[in-house]
């Protein structure tokens, strides 16, 4: 994987947030493709329970200052970077004060989720792309982890298909188990459809459930890997029917030369 692009996108990451099946793959992988001399960004939101002092991050004004409209609405972008320690991986964090400022990831103290969750993965997913313009960086691959960031193949097929830069841009998606219990917001679908967005591709997130965000993120990737074991039936078997080359599920000890294989020889 000498020299070539990946980006990795992630709803979380170590060391920034507590270890999960999540959070751990999106170090793990990025840093195989690294040590293997690829090159590597990753992007992840600036949640507000990641510690700031303790993990050095700071903020790029060259990147940071313009504004996504997010249902109609303008919202500022401010981009902040870290490095892993030790690695030499740059990781770029998504970050507003409306929508990542709450000391927390997904929901509340009582554990529910957060009424504008949608919203935040559409900025999300907004501020990744158009971060990545900025840097005029061209990506071979983006491979999308957690449900955080699985509207950006979404958007990268309809929102930003005449993006030049992504013209060679191939999307692979991780599928987990950890996700959310309920929906999202009910109007989820509308938002989406703001941007313009055709509601037929689109038309599951009616009803915002996991497995509906996750059918439809697949549906817009050109590769998936099941990176659960047992992965819930109805999502692997969307996975398995839906014409996309994909890469079953790998123990982590063996995970490496697999993920390598897959990317050479069923995305690039």
């Amino acid at each position: 994987m000498e020299d070539k692009r990946i980006l990795y996108v992630s709803s979380e990451v170590v060391p920034y947030l507590a270890e999960n099946e999540v959070s751990l793959m999106s170090y793990d992988v990025p840093k195989m493709i690294n040590d293997q001399g690829g090159q590597i960004r990753i992007f992840m939101p600036r949640y507000g329970n990641i510690n700031e002092r303790r993990h050095q991050l700071h903020e790029v004004i060259r990147l940071s200052g313009m504004n996504l409209v997010v249902n109609d609405m303008d919202m500022p972008l401010i981009i902040k970077v870290a490095s892993i320690p030790k690695e030499r991986i740059q990781v770029y964090f998504i970050d507003n004060d409306e929508y990542f400022k709450r000391k927390a990831t997904f929901t509340d103290e009582e554990g529910n989720l957060f009424d504008d969750n949608d919203e935040r993965a559409i900025f999300f997913t907004k501020g990744v792309v158009e971060t990545v313009k900025k840097l005029n960086w061209v990506p071979d691959i983006i491979h999308v982890q957690g449900w955080m960031a699985a509207m950006l193949p979404v958007y990268m097929k309809h929102f930003y298909k005449d993006e030049a830069l992504f013209a060679d841009t191939k999307i692979v998606t991780s599928v987990y188990n950890q996700g959310y219990e309920g929906q999202l917001d009910e109007n989820m679908l509308g938002k989406v459809l703001f941007d313009d967005i055709p509601e037929e591709d689109v038309k599951l997130l009616a009803e915002a459930t996991y497995i509906n965000l996750m059918k439809t993120s697949v549906a817009h990737s050109d590769a998936v890997i099941i990176a659960s074991e047992n992965l819930v039936p109805e999502l692997a078997e969307f996975v398995e029917n839906s014409g996309k080359p994909f890469l079953p599920y790998t123990d982590k000890d063996k995970f490496a030369q697999a993920y390598t294989n897959f990317y050479k020889n069923q995305v690039l």
